[in-house]
């Protein structure tokens, strides 16, 4: 078995970075969108040009954005969508509602402290995981049944 897998959500820790180097030699596709936080931010402007307005400057590159997120969320068998800890990750939240409104398996991570505000998004999801290990160890049972 393959699995492909999104990672989304919060970019100011190394979580993504704690899986995929947990799962190095596994049979898993990693995605995610653009992490580094001044691309995410200026690819509209860089790309179609200089935006006096700052609505429209984020506007531009939130919908550049979107395409990549899109096609990455539908290209997944697997999406995980991490809230970090300021929980009022917007991205984050459409993502998780996206990739519930397509059926895909959706794993949440986020600090037991958020149960409360996330519950209705945790609701959604296959899985609530408080650590990139545990992931790492539900991917695990996904592709060979091993119990950590």
């Amino acid at each position: 078995m393959h699995l492909k897998v999104y990672l989304s959500g919060e970019i100011h820790t190394d979580w993504r970075q704690a899986i995929t180097q947990s799962c190095v030699g596994k049979n898993i596709t990693f995605m995610s969108p653009v992490t580094i936080h001044e691309s995410s931010d200026d690819c509209g402007v860089a790309i179609l040009g200089d935006e006096p307005n700052k609505f429209w400057h984020d506007h531009k590159s939130a919908k550049i954005n979107a395409i990549r997120t899109r096609k990455g969320i539908e290209d997944a068998d697997v999406v995980v969508v991490c809230f970090g800890e300021k929980y009022k990750q917007w991205n984050a939240a459409f993502d998780a509602g996206y990739a519930a409104a397509l059926g895909k398996s959706l794993i949440i991570l986020h600090q037991a402290e958020h149960q409360h505000p996330l519950k209705e998004i945790d609701a959604a999801a296959l899985a609530v995981a408080e650590t990139p290990q545990q992931i790492v160890q539900i991917l695990n049972y996904v592709l060979e049944g091993t119990l950590p």
